[in-house]
């Protein structure tokens, strides 16, 4: 006649954990990893960070600033073959929202190409003139104490 008293598992509660001679233990963090939930949401904290993502709006140039950023890139390409070093403020139009954000980059230009409306620094940066902000270098401040 079959115990009554007795549960399920006491054939095994009194032995010992199996330990295998051929897997290392795993990780506490990887086993809980295989019970976390499923991510319904996949992409939807990057579609919250993207919204978070500041941009700046293009500024808009006066008129004497324009003509003062046409006087130095005329300048830059009259002095081509000394090799100025420029530094350039210029905006990047952001790829996936309105506004963008300006880069400052500093180099020696290689040519100001007035066709395809570039200035091309010797390391290979191409920035589009109308992008350009600003422009500042030791070359404008010499010729303007000339002058």
């Amino acid at each position: 006649m079959a115990n009554t008293n007795n549960h399920p598992y006491d054939d095994i509660i009194g032995l010992s954990h199996h330990v295998s001679q051929t897997r290392p233990r795993m990780s506490m963090s990887d086993r809980a990893a295989q019970f976390s939930p499923f991510a319904a949401l996949t992409g939807f904290d990057a579609a919250i960070q993207e919204t978070g993502r500041l941009t700046e709006q293009r500024i808009e140039l006066t008129e004497d600033s324009r003509g003062e950023l046409d006087r130095r890139q005329w300048l830059l390409a009259e002095h081509l073959s000394e090799h100025p070093e420029v530094s350039v403020t210029y905006f990047v139009p952001d790829e996936r929202k309105s506004g963008g954000t300006y880069v400052t980059v500093t180099g020696r230009v290689r040519k100001v190409d007035i066709c395809r409306r570039l200035l091309i620094l010797e390391d290979g940066t191409s920035i589009p003139l109308d992008e350009i902000a600003a422009l500042e270098s030791v070359m404008f401040q010499t010729l303007d104490e000339k002058e």
